[in-house]
């Protein structure tokens, strides 16, 4: 199992580039940001820094979308990147959550993510696309390969990723919730003809190793406000009673409302209505040997990556902690001599 690290690109800059250098040094193999403009400091500038400062890990956002980035500049600047650096970025996208709630906007629909997909893949990698009238292509983009990964927890969208992305991006670490949603994935990809097993899979949610379970809960409880947000939407759209697993869904019946200026901080103000056992299931908390139980029954689902969003009191604790002993532990073991 490949392991990544979601930051927040909260200044200074440097800061951020230092953890991504120390993640790569602690044998991660992917580096993520959120992608919120108003919110934090621009990532697309700060790519460019974290790529020179590393060898190998593979850097993109968790996050972007269509409605805020033209799908033109983002396939530029990522094949900008990848002609700088080789192929070492991933794009993940969504239809918007703060980036666009932030300018009064809304995210875009399952139509318009699902062209943007399609678009920024063949776009990207120097296929040219049919855009506002015109036969486009970035003519120097000739080599890349970059993946598009989509993220998803309503069932339109997911049918979408499997028919389309490159790979799936579920933002909770729930064993039964990624359990459904990586079967209705990989049973759309068959169902377009593709072979599922093509579809990389990507959970990403909050970790912190610790024995303090309770303090790890206050520290990491606005993850269920910020996946509570998505969840809204789709009880919005689908309503109640439908195949949507109710431990998704049961949880924000208490929600009133949410303040995106204290998105994805902890301590913040308005995620009370998240109960410990709803952080429990979503994020990963306690001594060393419960993240490895539990990061096994992620990889037995078939999860390709699993991805720590690094949002709390411990950032250089919990990651140290993974490279000197949760990511040795799950590597096979390969003899020096037989």
């Amino acid at each position: 199992m490949d392991l990544g690290v979601v930051l927040q690109c909260t200044p200074p800059a440097a800061r951020v580039i230092d953890l991504a250098r120390r993640a790569e040094m602690l044998d991660f193999t992917h580096v993520w940001t959120f992608d919120s403009h108003i919110l934090w400091e621009e990532p697309y500038v700060i790519y460019s820094k974290i790529l020179d400062e590393t060898r190998k890990v593979i850097v993109g956002p968790m996050v972007t979308n269509p409605a805020t980035r033209d799908i033109t500049v983002t396939a530029s600047m990522f094949a900008t990147l990848n002609e700088m650096y080789g192929d070492r970025t991933v794009i993940g996208i969504g239809r918007g959550d703060s980036a666009v709630r932030l300018t009064n906007g809304k995210p875009c629909t399952v139509a318009e993510l699902r062209e943007a997909v399609m678009q920024l893949k063949d776009l990207t990698n120097g296929r040219s696309i049919e855009y506002k009238g015109s036969t486009i292509r970035l003519p120097w983009a000739t080599d890349a390969a970059t993946q598009v990964f989509v993220a998803a927890y309503g069932p339109k969208v997911l049918a979408l990723t499997g028919e389309v992305g490159d790979g799936f991006i579920l933002q909770l670490a729930d064993p039964q919730i990624a359990a459904w949603t990586i079967e209705a994935v990989r049973s759309a990809a068959a169902a377009a003809g593709r072979n599922p097993d093509d579809v990389y899979i990507c959970v990403a949610a909050p970790a912190y190793v610790t024995d303090d379970v309770a303090h790890a809960r206050d520290q990491l409880r606005w993850f269920g406000g910020m996946v509570g947000n998505h969840v809204a939407d789709i009880v919005e759209r689908y309503g109640e009673g439908t195949n949507v697993p109710t431990s998704l869904t049961d949880y924000i019946k208490n929600r009133r409302g949410y303040d995106y200026n204290e998105h994805g901080r902890a301590g913040n103000t308005h995620t009370d209505f998240v109960p410990d056992e709803v952080i429990d299931r979503f994020c990963i908390i306690g001594p060393v040997e419960e993240h490895i139980r539990r990061l096994r029954e992620l990889e037995a689902l078939g999860v390709d990556q699993f991805a720590i969003y690094l949002q709390h009191d411990d950032k250089e604790g919990t990651l140290a902690e993974y490279g000197e002993r949760i990511i040795p532990a799950l590597k096979v073991d390969v003899a020096a001599k037989s």
